[in-house]
């Protein structure tokens, strides 16, 4: 989603759309994350597989009330919340040992294989469907490929987390998860919560087209993913799990 502004020179453009969203479970809030409208079911299921609170594609859409801005999940939730505060920014994330610790409560090690050219996962961001970014130039996106490099979703949205839960979320709903043997690719910086995400739905590999931080590999390894970095101009930095790598 787009909007049109005029600029000071007085030339229109687009500017990609960020707002807010509440996640409410059976009626009551969980959280409020900003976004880009469109998806918000995918971007709600996604989120909450991410945290360990659900483990299938729940039912979710319009609150009850039709307030605008709002999805709802219906439960219940694997867990309880507790006193987490869940109010997250398009560029929010976590990070620390306290995290790690908990990824490896309910993201068990990566299955091996598949076994993927070098040359192809230096492609897969060429591949990656980003429509709006090419009008915007303000979106992430996050694509789910085969591991022959087809291209099965992409999602674009102002949060690069948000892109992600969205590609997962849709993938739940679609019996993908766990993704294994697919791939995970994202339009830019390999963080810790990408990893992590990418660690509970399954996925054994991911490429990005910027660098991993060092907990990102860190988690990586602890995870048993390969993990690739600076995928640009036919080629791809591994940092770990090289043995998926022709």
């Amino acid at each position: 989603m787009r909007a049109r502004v005029t600029r000071d020179d007085g030339v229109a453009d687009e500017v990609a759309v960020e707002e807010p969203l509440e996640i409410r479970v059976d009626g009551s809030p969980l959280l409020v994350t900003m976004r880009t409208p469109g998806q918000d079911e995918e971007l709600a299921l996604g989120f909450l597989f991410g945290e360990g609170l659900i483990d299938s594609a729940h039912d979710a859409g319009p609150s009850t009330d039709f307030a605008g801005n709002v999805v709802d999940v219906e439960g219940p939730l694997l867990r309880p919340v507790g006193s987490r505060n869940f109010y997250t920014t398009s560029s929010c994330g976590v990070c620390g040992k306290a995290a790690l610790e908990e990824v490896s409560v309910h993201a068990p090690a990566v299955a091996s294989g598949p076994v993927v050219a070098r040359s192809l996962l230096a492609v897969l961001p060429d591949r990656l469907a980003q429509p709006e970014f090419a009008r915007t130039g303000g979106l992430h996106a996050t694509g789910l490929f085969d591991a022959d490099g087809s291209l099965l979703l992409a999602r674009e949205d102002v949060g690069r987390h948000n892109a992600m839960d969205k590609v997962i979320g849709a993938a739940l709903r679609a019996g993908l998860v766990p993704l294994h043997p697919r791939i995970l690719c994202v339009s830019g910086r390999l963080s810790f919560e990408l990893v992590q995400k990418g660690a509970v739905a399954g996925a054994p590999i991911l490429v990005g087209v910027g660098a991993p931080s060092s907990l990102a590999i860190s988690l990586a390894e602890d995870r048993g993913i390969t993990l690739c970095g600076f995928a640009r101009e036919g080629r791809v930095n591994v940092y770990c799990g090289a043995e998926r790598v022709a």
